[in-house]
């Protein structure tokens, strides 16, 4: 049986490839004696088989053992096909959780550490003739709480907000073929007030010389063709779409940007020539977007934007952090819309770029976020700062994304409040972020305690239940005023931490709701608690008033999209299935419109 065979890598996109989804033999290594053994051998038996791209700890693994296995191996055979022999073979891991030293034919090609990103290796000089053999040996500290870990609990049952574990490979693994001169990134930087692309490309191999053909269209209307004589590795065009016509530039151009409501997308190709041969042909697209503050509000395009978010964990019943299928991701943001939101902040997690692919083609906005470590060490700080450099490299041209989060609530930092380290790091993590990206907002650290941020984001689930008036009450007087807002503390926290202050930020309200309603036979907790779908609607809509009638909020993000494990605190169950009528929903997200007039 094979799983998720759609090309992985939607922005950067070739013909010669091969998935290494499906079944692989498997084995756990609780004593560690993998290595010196060396397992790594071709003759090694391994014990088991699992289901790539799922974890062991998953259903769709086929092996669904939640216990602590620190040390496992994986094995597949292959053959190279025929279309890509003769050419540079390279091996690529979506996501590998979360250190890992890659084999080929018995020798070691690479190894990488971080559970949420990609990596790959040239693996040309390792393969010979006929069939191939790929090991991996992967290593996840159960119990380590100083490396990204977002939401894995590191005690064997999923307890509060913390879910079972993932283990190893949990995104497609693929081979790509490509000449030995060849396009190895490009990356796109629009400019809607030029009405510019920005094309940056870097060349491996024999660059010298060479050209590059660059084709724009939209909606399969030629834009431009341009050649490129390049004498670099490194190559750097800015083209302008809207070329003085009236209906590309100005106020009408926004009938070519992209937005949740108009998601419109450039498609690209290049082709890497020398004289009439191809030596590489790649797809992608782009959108042209922009996101800045502004007195106080977030513009989409020089336009205010109100963001209504929905936190999305992207959790699945049979698969974890991996979805079953491609149609899965896409399901949950038409969903989403169906429901009236704009948009989700990604939350503890990097998700797979195929959602970001369907964000980017449906039109939805993404707040990405990171797994977070819980505890602070300078180890920790290393791993997440490489985590994001890696986080920004592979998702840096999807135009749905808008803001990048690399803290929450303080996890990884707990002591920020008193202690300049951590201080430091979190001032360190927001201007790392925009000297790699100076295009999206950061929020340096989503819920309190706040350092040098661009947006001002607060969570508060003290809004209590119907019965508990008072409690509500105090809810409406703490987000009534941007005065009241930042004296708040809803989780014992100051909005800003110790030395630092308000700047006329955009306040937005990044997690509140948790409304707990049970459905069917699962146990659980939610923030507050109903009993029937009368009261959810009754309870969502009183709470989501309270938030438009708010003059200080520019935007929200509820908690949550789903159920996940022990949380029944989502719109919809675990499975995907609505609780209420989303009509309804719909018409509460709505209400904004009306408030606002």
């Amino acid at each position: 049986m094979t799983f998720r065979q759609e090309y992985p890598r939607p922005q950067l996109t070739r013909k010669d490839w091969l998935n290494l989804n499906g079944e692989w033999d498997f084995e756990f290594d609780d004593e560690n004696i993998g290595l010196e053994e060396k397992w790594f051998a071709e003759k090694r038996e391994y014990k088991q088989k699992i289901n790539v791209p799922f974890a062991y700890q998953t259903k769709l693994s086929g092996i669904h053992d939640p216990a602590f296995h620190d040390w496992v191996w994986y094995r597949k055979e292959f053959d190279i096909p025929e279309s890509m022999l003769g050419k540079r073979i390279i091996l690529h891991f979506g996501a590998v959780d979360y250190r890992s030293m890659v084999f080929v034919n018995g020798s070691l090609v690479g190894s990488h550490e971080g559970g949420h990103t990609a990596f790959s290796f040239d693996i040309t000089t390792y393969l010979r003739e006929g069939n191939q053999s790929v090991v991996l040996r992967v290593e996840d500290p159960s119990r380590d709480e100083t490396i990204p870990r977002g939401k894995q609990y590191w005690n064997e049952k999923s307890a509060a907000i913390w879910y079972t574990r993932t283990t190893g490979i949990w995104q497609t693994v693929w081979l790509e073929a490509v000449d030995k001169t060849h396009i190895n990134k490009v990356r796109f930087t629009p400019d809607i007030d030029n009405g510019d692309i920005k094309i940056e490309l870097e060349v491996s191999g024999d660059y010298l010389n060479k050209d590059v053909e660059i084709e724009i269209t939209f909606k399969e209307e030629p834009i431009v063709k341009e050649t490129i004589k390049i004498y670099e590795s490194f190559t750097k065009r800015s083209i302008n779409l809207y070329n003085r016509k009236i209906f590309r530039t100005g106020f009408h151009h926004a009938g070519w940007n992209w937005t949740p409501e108009t998601p419109n997308l450039f498609d690209v190709t290049i082709k890497l020539k020398e004289e009439e041969s191809v030596l590489d042909n790649i797809t992608s697209y782009f959108g042209m977007r922009k996101i800045h503050t502004e007195n106080g509000m977030v513009f989409l395009n020089n336009r205010p934007y109100y963001q209504k978010l929905v936190l999305d964990q992207g959790y699945w019943p049979d698969g974890l952090l991996t979805a079953p299928t491609d149609h899965d991701l896409k399901k949950d943001i038409k969903l989403a819309k169906e429901m009236g939101f704009n948009g989700c902040r990604k939350h503890q997690k990097v998700e797979d770029p195929r959602f970001l692919y369907w964000a980017d083609t449906l039109g939805f906005l993404v707040w990405g976020e990171c797994a977070a470590s819980p505890s602070f060490s300078e180890d920790a700080v290393a791993r997440l700062t490489k985590e994001w450099i890696e986080i920004i490299e592979r998702d840096y041209n999807h135009p749905c994304i808008v803001t990048w989060v690399p803290i929450n609530e303080s996890w990884g930092v707990p002591s920020i409040s008193t202690n300049d380290q951590q201080k430091h790091h979190s001032l360190a993590m927001y201007y790392l972020i925009h000297s790699l990206d100076s295009t999206r907002l950061v929020i340096s650290n989503d819920g309190w305690e706040l350092t040098k941020t661009d947006i001002c984001a607060i969570h508060n689930y003290n809004h209590g239940h119907k019965d508990e008036g008072e409690k509500y009450n105090e809810f409406l007087r703490s987000i009534s005023t941007v005065e009241l807002l930042l004296r708040s503390q809803p989780a014992g926290r100051r909005i800003y931490t110790k030395g630092f202050e308000h700047g006329g930020e955009p306040i937005l309200l990044t997690e509140f709701g948790g409304i707990g309603y049970k459905v069917g036979e699962e146990n659980g907790w939610g923030y507050t608690t109903v009993t029937n779908e009368e009261e959810y609607l009754a309870d969502y809509e009183r709470v989501l008033k309270a938030v438009y009638e708010s003059r200080s909020l520019h935007g929200y993000c509820y908690t949550q999209l789903t159920d996940v494990e022990q949380e029944i605190n989502g719109i919809l169950t675990y499975d995907r299935k609505p609780k209420c009528d989303l009509r309804e929903i719909n018409r509460i997200n709505d209400m904004w419109h009306i408030t606002q007039r």
